[in-house]
């Protein structure tokens, strides 16, 4: 979410975000851990490729989109809401 649609939530409304956000952040770090064990056995087996780069895209993009989520700890802090 951009910052403007943060700062118009309600109370109520940012804490169902960073339950949302706490669930995401968890299935986000299985599938992290998903594609580095790809990546490694994928070296181990048949050494550093394209097929091995894949994995890498998507686990970048997905630790990107974590710190996209600063945001809104920023603003859960300012508001004091947990």
């Amino acid at each position: 979410m951009e910052q403007k649609k943060l700062s118009e939530l309600t109370d109520e409304e940012l804490l169902q975000e960073a339950k949302k956000m706490k669930s995401s952040s968890i299935m986000n770090a299985v599938l992290i851990g998903f594609m580095f064990g790809i990546i490694i056995y994928s070296i181990a087996k048949n050494s550093l490729g394209i097929l091995t780069l894949i994995p890498l895209l998507f686990a970048f993009n997905l630790i990107n989109k974590s710190k996209d989520d600063k945001a809104l700890k920023e603003l859960l802090k300012e508001r004091n809401l947990k």
